[in-house]
């Protein structure tokens, strides 16, 4: 089965009613000029004044690390993710040439939190992760890694926080336009539009932006399976072979954004309002064969001796997703300080259907079977904001106030019976899979009916408060708080309307938070950092539904009661400016987490009788997660090469969990990612190149009743440009072009028993490749 579509877009509905004002940054500031007090133009976005470099943020004492759009995109991402690849201590467990789901220190999303313009926004998963392959690079302005929690947000952000800081009125001035297109290994050709604009409107100053987006990703998958064999048998690849797997996958999709947002600074008064939309319309196609031989060659069925085709699997599913945000900020400054309310909507829908049709030859009458699924996902939330600072002298001041938010998710998953039947020997005559296709035996399937536990609806209500006191002193800035969040939780089974099922639970969580940030000598500076902060359950955890055979042979039951994890957190690192505008950082992280959700055994015997068991999410658990994170970005001058620039980055990272099996890092953690790259520009003949490589080190992931070990090949991607004048600029830019590989290796177990015995009900093999991408882009400012 296809895996569930996780691209999760954010976006604004009615850019006519002038979207929300952005918060700068984490610190959700009001937007601002450059620090030298103009605004940047066009020309300088189109063509290019130097190399990018990563910023050195000097608001607030909290770890920031902050990266300029400048620093992206002469190696134009396509989305934020494809932009966060390069940032330090960010990994991806997605399919190859993809980047979905952050994961921060190398932790599952739903540890990070993702914020677009200070503000979070919903999404599709379970796991309450953004998944950020549907926001468009070409609107970002900055990307900020918030190392640590501040009183200020919410404490949902265990991993750190990654900021997604769009473009706003006080940040362009001009407009320019971006087109090209995209070439794929398999020669299919994309396109790839946009144009942006900003100025002065009437008192304040606006911003609209654009993005259309042709998506393609076409991989290949060969998959090796075998039988029930112990792990170290030296002769498991030829004595238990039971099949192989040869996969075409291809998703296509295409995107269409708009943004805009409107500010207006008064003497007293400031008003801004932004938002920004995202639809997708995407399909995902795959397309398989399995063989009993590992050596197989494809061709048309005949009998079935050794080497012939078993089955036929068709998989396609259609997504429709439509993500907007809509955020408004007021703010005044009056003799008792300055008072801000901030109010926000943020909708996402997808409606996805998925059908899979698979006729099996490996019989003695060939088999047809057809499945059909519907998924709808409605997640809405609507927050306000108040809050209210005032100095404490020259050096201080106090920030307190108050956040509401609202949440309601509606999920409903519903399937057609199942279509299964026997072929006759008309049906299979001349059957060849390389010309036809199992959708031909499709007859017509019944009325849908909701999945066991995929019909509930959850509404999910917050207030917490907070307060901190900020200092700014000559050489130090610190900032210490505490925030105390509320949350009441009702969760509806709906899956039987005339049995509702009503479940509640509440809880209460205090967050405090230390940062300050001391400068050593002219160029250095130290900055330490502690926090507590928080991760909620899991959606599909919180449905009491029983899920049977969910787990290999045994049960999953959800746990309504859960209550969130918690952790402890520690940040020291030291920055070094370097030459004219480079700068190295080093960082220490730990982390504590208690209450950790872990899947228990019940004792209640499973639905699958003797030996099975029903699981049941309870939070018992506790884990650790430590590394070190190196970062440099420079120009070489202090060599004489002032137009050549080095970055790069390296983290460490480990953790410590212990289940029922025994130790183990956190699920899919990789042990280490680094990236690295030069950017040479040539000034005498207004042209550039550069290239960054990348490479992410193996993770592992153990439930009850599967563990999968997963590796990635390395990245390398190249860059050449040419300007013409200061307003118009071409780049060629090949993506991917060591033909990236994702491995996995699975053991699957039916029991527990088996599990921790090692005998084995399935072993497999996968590995999934794609090719090279080739770009042309060109951008022309006005």
């Amino acid at each position: 089965m296809i895996r569930p579509f996780r691209q999760h877009s954010v976006a604004t509905i009615a850019i006519v009613a002038a979207l929300v004002a952005s918060p700068a940054a984490a610190q959700d500031a009001a937007p601002v000029q450059n620090e030298d007090g103009t605004i940047t133009t066009s020309q300088e976005i189109v063509v290019l004044g130097g190399i990018g470099y990563r910023n050195r943020s000097e608001s607030g004492a909290e770890p920031v690390v902050s990266y300029d759009s400048e620093y992206f995109q002469r190696f134009e991402p396509l989305t934020a993710g494809d932009a966060l690849k390069r940032v330090p201590s960010v990994t991806f467990l997605s399919d190859v040439i993809e980047s979905d789901g952050a994961r921060l220190r190398g932790l599952p999303p739903g540890y990070t939190q993702i914020l677009i313009n200070g503000e979070k926004v919903p999404g599709s998963n379970a796991d309450r992760s953004f998944f950020l392959d549907r926001i468009p690079a070409e609107l970002i302005d900055r990307v900020e890694i918030v190392r640590s929690s501040s009183a200020r947000r919410t404490g949902d952000a265990v991993a750190g926080t990654l900021n997604i800081k769009l473009r706003d009125g006080y940040e362009l001035d001009g407009g320019y336009l971006r087109a090209g297109g995209l070439l794929f290994d398999d020669n299919e050709l994309e396109p790839s539009l946009g144009g942006v604009v900003g100025g002065a409107l009437g008192p304040g100053r606006f911003l609209l932006g654009g993005n259309f987006q042709g998506r393609h990703n076409p991989k290949k998958k060969l998959s090796l399976r075998y039988g029930d064999s112990p792990e170290n048998n030296p002769d498991f690849a030829t004595d238990d072979f039971d099949n192989r797997e040869d996969q075409r996958d291809t998703r296509d999709g295409k995107d269409y954004s708009f943004n805009a947002t409107y500010d207006i600074k008064g003497d007293t008064t400031d008003f801004s309002v932004n938002g920004f939309y995202v639809h997708t319309d995407r399909t995902e196609d795959e397309r398989s064969f399995e063989y009993n031989d590992p050596t197989a060659v494809n061709g048309p069925v005949r009998a079935t001796p050794p080497g012939n085709l078993t089955v036929d699997n068709a998989n396609v599913a259609k997504i429709n997703q439509d993500n907007y945000s809509v955020n408004g900020k007021l703010a005044h400054r009056w003799s008792a300080g300055e008072t801000s309310l901030k109010v926000g909507y943020a909708y996402f829908d997808e409606d996805r259907f998925e059908t899979e049709y698979e006729v099996e030859f490996d019989r003695a009458l060939p088999r047809f079977t057809g499945d059909q699924t519907r998924t709808g996902i409605t997640d809405k939330e609507f927050s306000v904001r108040l809050e209210h600072e005032v100095e404490l002298g020259d050096t201080a001041k106090l920030v307190f106030g108050g956040f509401w938010q609202d949440k309601d998710r509606d999920t409903s998953i519903t399937e057609a019976p199942r279509d299964r039947y026997n072929l006759t020997a008309a049906d299979r005559q001349g059957y060849d899979q390389f010309a036809r296709n199992p959708t031909e035996f499709v007859r017509t399937f019944g009325a849908f009916v909701p999945a066991v536990g995929g019909v509930n609806m959850i509404e999910e209500k917050r207030l917490d408060g907070f307060v901190l006191v900020e200092g700014d002193m000559p050489g130090v800035k610190w900032e210490a708080g505490v925030r105390y969040e509320t949350t009441d939780l009702n969760i509806d089974d709906l899956t039987v309307p005339a049995a509702l099922q009503r479940f509640t639970n509440d809880y209460e969580k205090l967050l405090p938070s230390a940062s300050v940030k001391i400068d050593v000598g002219q160029r250095g500076r130290i900055i330490a950092s502690a926090a507590r902060t928080s991760r909620r359950p899991e959606f599909n955890f919180l449905s009491p539904a029983t899920l049977e055979a969910e787990l290999g042979d045994n049960d999953l039951v959800g746990n309504p009661l859960l209550d969130p994890e918690t952790a402890w957190g520690f940040d020291v690192g030291y920055e070094q400016r370097l030459g004219r505008s480079g700068i190295a950082g080093i960082n220490f992280f730990y982390r504590k987490v208690n209450d950790l959700i872990e899947l228990t055994n019940t004792g209640e015997e499973g639905s699958e009788g003797p030996g099975t068991f029903v699981y049941q999410p309870q939070n018992i658990g506790d884990g650790k997660v430590y590394g070190v994170e190196f970062d440099l970005s420079t120009d070489l001058g202090f060599v004489g090469l002032p137009d050549t620039g080095i970055f790069g980055n390296v983290s460490w990272l480990d953790s410590k969990i212990t289940d029922e099996f025994g130790k183990r890092r956190f699920n899919g953690q990789s042990k280490y990612v680094y990236n690295f790259g030069l950017i040479q520009d040539i000034k005498s003949i207004g042209a550039a190149f550069g290239a960054t490589y990348r490479k992410q080190g193996g993770a592992f992931d153990r439930t009850v009743g599967e563990e999968v070990f997963t590796t990635y090949g390395a990245d390398l991607e190249i860059f050449v440009e040419k300007r013409f004048g200061k307003s118009f600029t071409i780049r060629a830019v090949g993506q991917n072009l060591l033909n990236g590989a994702k491995r996995e290796r699975f053991n699957k177990f039916t029991t527990v028993e088996d599990q921790v015995d090692r005998n084995f009900d399935e072993y497999e093999l996968e590995r999934e490749k794609a090719g090279p991408v080739f770009q042309l882009m060109a951008r022309y400012a006005f």
